[in-house]
């Protein structure tokens, strides 16, 4: 197989702990409950945001959007994940690895302009609360929305058509779980420079700056939160900006650790754990952080059970 178009349309060998199987069964139960939360918990909130009329706000339309994302997120990796964790082989088809790296790069760099746009509404609902409904009309959501993903969609593109270019030699195997850009960059028999420029670009346009500007919001917030006088009213403002926060840092503080820093410079389990976490774990906290420390979702849900009890009582 010559070197311009080596192994492009075989079959890969998710390595993931192939050499250590038992820890790949541990591995695999964690992964599957983490999964079934993720369904559960973004779906409750997406039918919540929607079904109930009081959550027709901004924040609860970019928190359904992140739902619907993580949901993608989650189900374009676990489900194949599972199958090789299970299974006698740890293939992929071609087709699927390249589909599966585009969805991860995607979705990850849409999430990472969402939580920026979400950083933006808690500081209008927060320092601007009698413009707040002005300021964020549902218009202006919606472009929002719609710059993040078509944004997430155009740096999968480029990334994407420029990593599965780089030859490979015949080389099949994905030291990983997943089809991701760390572990294909490593499979490539070439030094790519332009790759490594464009990575290191985009990681400041979609990694970076959305994290300096959700930085300077909740700068802005703290000192109109030192303004309150009201404890009801500091005490929510507390809660749904601390939900924020938390996703902000656990999944910008992973993806800045394996994209911002020289690839070669992060070990093969090192890689692999932390992959295990924006792709697994992050996905299922999501939800219950939000749920857990926002009343109006627990209130929400509670409302619609009782009424499709009295509905089927009736």
């Amino acid at each position: 197989m010559n070197k311009n178009n080596g192994s492009s349309m075989t079959n890969f060998i998710l390595l993931g702990f192939s050499d250590r199987p038992q820890l790949e069964h541990i591995i695999s139960g964690v992964v599957f409950i983490f999964y079934i939360v993720t369904l559960v918990g973004n779906t409750t909130i997406i039918l919540v945001s929607n079904l109930d009329s009081q959550l027709h706000t901004p924040m609860y339309f970019f928190l359904s959007n992140l739902s619907f994302l993580d949901l993608c997120y989650a189900t374009s990796i676990i489900p194949q994940m599972l199958v090789n964790l299970w299974g006698p082989t740890k293939s992929i088809t071609y087709g699927g690895c390249v589909l599966q790296f585009f969805f991860a790069l995607d979705l990850g760099a849409t999430e990472c302009l969402l939580l920026a746009v979400m950083a933006y509404d808690r500081y209008a609902a927060v320092c601007q609360p009698l413009h707040y409904t002005v300021i964020m009309h549902p218009q202006l959501c919606q472009k929002m929305v719609l710059v993040a993903w078509l944004g997430g969609l155009g740096s999968a593109l480029i990334v994407c058509s420029l990593t599965l270019k780089l030859p490979r030699c015949g080389h099949r195997e994905v030291n990983n779980f997943i089809c991701e850009m760390p572990a294909l960059l490593k499979m490539a028999c070439v030094y790519s420079k332009v790759i490594e420029v464009v990575v290191y670009a985009l990681g400041v346009i979609f990694l970076l700056v959305p994290l300096l500007l959700i930085l300077i919001s909740y700068t802005v917030i703290t000192q109109a939160v030192m303004r309150i006088k009201s404890t009801a009213r500091w005490s929510r403002v507390l809660n749904t900006c601390g939900s924020h926060l938390t996703v902000v840092t656990l999944f910008y503080g992973t993806l800045i650790y394996m994209y911002m820093k020289p690839q070669n410079s992060t070990s093969q389990d090192e890689g692999k754990f932390f992959t295990l976490f924006y792709t697994i774990v992050t996905p299922t906290l999501n939800p219950l952080i939000y749920t857990l420390r926002n009343k109006d979702v627990k209130s929400s849900v509670k409302r619609i059970l009782c009424i499709e009890k009295w509905s089927a009582k009736s």
